[in-house]
């Protein structure tokens, strides 16, 4: 029933947690689905995130897919980079029509909280490319206080290195990138196996800062950033309780006009609407012939009377009758069929005084 949005940078460790919670949410016997780019891209492929054109198939395979799991027993979660604000309101809005709770899960590299990844230039003739971080002991020959995590600097590579083109470089880092790299404890084997496909994937320095610069962070001010919960680094126990809280114990959003189905309406209600409404006006024609200011207009089979207070003319009342028509076909209801030609008299007796 639940969504869970994992938002962040590549390297930020958001698939592991994704995994992490699933085997977490999977061990008390529920359904969990994982979407993410491999699964609708069929094969990692980081540079689709360099054409605004495929970017924009696949925000719509993933909400699409999002869209196909969300249901009342099943929890779903999107593992991607979700760094666009209008993309996850549109998750949001899958949310509350499927009255669903929903939570964002933000993942940050060490160091990254207030910055983004910084692509280190002064390294650029080395091949030791790697979006993912390691803590270290200190950082520019300065000691770091105790419990400060850093981001290893990504380093950029040269369209030629030592002689070959760039097309040769990816290989050689495929093989760096797939070494195991120094895990904290938290993280357990099987995990750090699970997200093997992501560590394989290559992002480009120029890709990782231009990614860097279109980030839109989440704000627990905005309601469809919330619950946020932010995980700094792989050392960062993953907070099963709060976020079980919010999957489950919290109250779904409720719906509003944008995200509820209109009432079926029956396919003569235009015709009825149409009909009624005419022989309203003509019986108000008909009564105000013989009326004097101050009497009551009542028409045969209607409820409500119209106070006549000074003579009506035809073009005034059918300027009434358009809007009242515009406004009832934007809510269509078969239960109000019965009652049209009172909720008109009453519609113009308050817009007449």
């Amino acid at each position: 029933m639940p969504l869970v949005v994992f938002c962040g940078l590549p390297g930020s460790g958001k698939s592991r947690r994704a995994e992490e919670l699933r085997e977490a949410l999977a061990a008390e016997g529920r359904a969990v689905y994982v979407v993410d780019d491999a699964a609708v891209l069929g094969a990692e492929d980081a540079t689709v995130y360099s054409d605004s054109a495929r970017e924009k198939a696949l925000r719509g395979a993933l909400r699409a897919a999002v869209e196909r799991r969300l249901s009342r027993h099943d929890v779903v979660i999107l593992d991607s980079l979700n760094y666009i604000k209008g993309f996850r309101y549109e998750l949001y809005c899958l949310a509350r029509a499927a009255r669903t709770p929903l939570c964002l899960v933000y993942c940050v590299r060490p160091g990254d909280l207030n910055r983004g990844p910084r692509v280190d230039t002064e390294e650029n003739r080395s091949l030791n490319v790697s979006v993912s971080w390691q803590p270290r002991a200190e950082e520019g020959g300065r000691p770091l206080a105790a419990g400060t995590r850093v981001l290893g600097e990504p380093q950029a590579a040269d369209s030629v290195v030592n002689g070959r083109a760039q097309a040769d470089v990816p290989k050689e880092l495929e093989r760096l990138e797939t070494k195991a790299p120094d895990l904290p404890a938290l993280v357990t084997p099987e995990f750090e196996k699970s997200a093997k496909h992501v560590s394989s994937a290559f992002y480009p320095p120029e890709l990782l800062e231009a990614l860097t610069l279109r980030f839109e962070a989440p704000d627990s001010r905005n309601r469809w950033d919330r619950p946020l919960f932010i995980l700094v680094g792989l050392e960062e126990p993953l907070p099963l309780a709060e976020i079980r809280a919010a999957l489950f114990e919290n109250r779904a959003p409720p719906p509003h006009q944008s995200t509820q189905s209109q009432p079926l309406a029956s396919g003569s209600f235009l015709h009825q609407l149409d009909h009624v409404t005419s022989q309203v006006l003509a019986g108000l024609m008909e009564a105000q012939k013989s009326a004097v200011p101050g009497d009551v207009l009542k028409l045969p089979g209607i409820t409500e009377h119209l106070r006549f207070t000074r003579p009506l003319t035809m073009a005034e009342l059918s300027r009434l009758r358009r809007q009242f028509i515009s406004y009832t076909k934007m809510h269509p209801n078969n239960e109000n069929l019965p009652q049209l030609a009172n909720m008109f008299l009453q519609y113009l007796s308050q817009s007449l005084h």
